[in-house]
């Protein structure tokens, strides 16, 4: 199915709105040994986890940080290199699992903020845009890709590394993690958000153009 998708902008963020939520800020302050959180008022919550961090070492406090978020996924010695690479590599960019890309990145700029710009400052893209002639209703994360596909410039890395499941009817699973957010209410006019790696003004060659939906069997 052919779809006319115009994009309204596309801008750098540091960080995913909402990613990080008040249990989250509450269990971490609890992790670096600071027991009151809860009776905080939520709006001192994130400043008083950065002072909480900054009083430990970088990469025992990214140690912390990735266990609490990420020990279900990662061993203990994934734990400990990650916590070393993060100050000197985009981790959340360069790690071979891309399911792990939003948290790291979540967690890179955490660090990011409590110390100062000691670890390297990775970015997101947000892209705005509407649809026009969509007739599936609700759009997947594989399908947008997909769609998007003829306006890509051919040293993109979405093109170059999943050919055969942008331009093909084939399953594009990887599309969950390559698409960190994709949110719309009306179906039409949707927001997308995913790592600058991934894709970035200049990733596009055009703003408006005719996509094309290509759906599983």
């Amino acid at each position: 199915m052919k779809v006319n998708i115009e994009i309204k902008s596309i801008y750098a963020i540091d960080e995913i709105p909402n990613y990080w939520t008040t249990e989250d800020y509450i269990a971490l302050l609890d992790a670096f040994g600071f027991e009151d959180g809860k009776s905080l008022n939520p709006e001192g919550l994130f400043e008083m986890l950065q002072m909480a961090i900054s009083d430990f070492e970088p990469n025992e406090a990214a140690k912390i940080i990735l266990a609490y978020k990420l020990s279900n996924d990662l061993c203990e010695g994934q734990i400990d290199q990650i916590s070393n690479d993060m100050l000197i590599d985009k981790v959340c960019e360069e790690y071979p699992e891309i399911h792990l890309h939003k948290h790291l990145f979540s967690i890179n700029q955490l660090l990011f903020k409590a110390y100062n710009g000691i670890y390297p400052n990775a970015k997101a893209s947000s892209i705005k845009f509407s649809v026009a002639n969509n007739e599936i209703g609700v759009l997947s994360k594989s399908y947008v890709l997909k769609a998007f596909n003829n306006a890509l410039n051919d040293s993109n890395l979405i093109r170059r590394l999943f050919d055969d499941a942008m331009t093909t009817e084939n399953d594009f699973p990887d599309a969950e993690s390559i698409v960190w957010e994709l949110n719309s209410t009306d179906n039409i006019n949707f927001e997308l958000i995913t790592s600058e790696y991934w894709m970035d003004r200049e990733s596009f060659l055009a703003m408006e153009f005719e996509g094309e939906i290509l759906k599983s069997e």
